[in-house]
């Protein structure tokens, strides 16, 4: 069942989902995020850059935003280290915006397919965390070439481990929790449609991009590459 990644839809990509369905998915997609330290290997690696760049200030752009969470633990982070962002959410949601301005996060936002964006438009980061798995592999290697062309000083995806053990125990856990139906329905897709080391690496050949693979707990992966300077 999970010998290659799944083309099963996530009721989260339906354009008819609406407004109250979508918020509370949002909800529980941010507790989920928190349980399972979905923000933790996003800061260390801008931990990394900041420390290998000196960057004191930084363009932020997080693709597939959703509600905002991730935006707002790095405006946090930004103040523990001293660094100055200008952050940017972007997801083709009608309703990502809104909850993101209810839940107070400090982003501009854009509304709009991540490849309507200006090509000329960049910024020093983009991440894309928990949302790759949502592209069919053809848009993923034009997404891996796209990051190259708008991320100045780098980027990162981070992205769920296909594999059966987080598939069962998501299946199991999120039904005990009771958690949001569509959020119930979707986990298990996710994992279904995420990735091996070995996916990743045939991704960036076709790509042709350069980027290190890395793993991170719990059942994780990293992309990306950092730029010096």
């Amino acid at each position: 069942m999970l010998d290659r990644r799944s083309t099963a839809a996530e009721w989260m990509d339906d354009a008819a989902a609406s407004e109250p369905a979508f918020a509370g998915a949002l909800r529980d997609l941010a507790r989920v995020n928190r349980l399972s330290l979905a923000y933790r290997p996003v800061l260390r690696w801008l931990d990394r850059l900041v420390a290998e760049t000196g960057a004191r200030r930084l363009s932020v752009l997080d693709v597939g935003a959703g509600g905002g969470d991730m935006l707002l633990r790095i405006a946090a982070w930004a103040r523990h280290r001293g660094v100055t962002v200008t952050l940017t959410g972007l997801d083709r949601s009608p309703w990502s915006a809104r909850h993101a301005a209810a839940a107070g996060v400090p982003a501009d936002w854009l509304t709009c397919d991540l490849f309507a964006l200006e090509p000329e438009r960049r910024f020093d980061v983009v991440l894309c965390s928990l949302f790759a798995h949502h592209l069919p592999d053809p848009e993923l290697v034009r997404f891996l070439r796209w990051l190259e062309a708008h991320a100045a000083r780098g980027w990162l995806i981070s992205d769920l481990h296909r594999h059966w053990l987080p598939w069962g125990f998501v299946w199991g856990s999120f039904r005990l929790l009771r958690l949001d139906p569509m959020v119930v329905h979707d986990g298990p897709v996710s994992i279904a449609r995420a990735f091996t080391r070995a996916d990743w690496a045939r991704l960036l050949a076709a790509a042709g991009v350069e980027a290190e693979i890395a793993w991170a707990f719990p059942f994780r992966w990293l992309v990306g590459r950092r730029r010096g300077g």
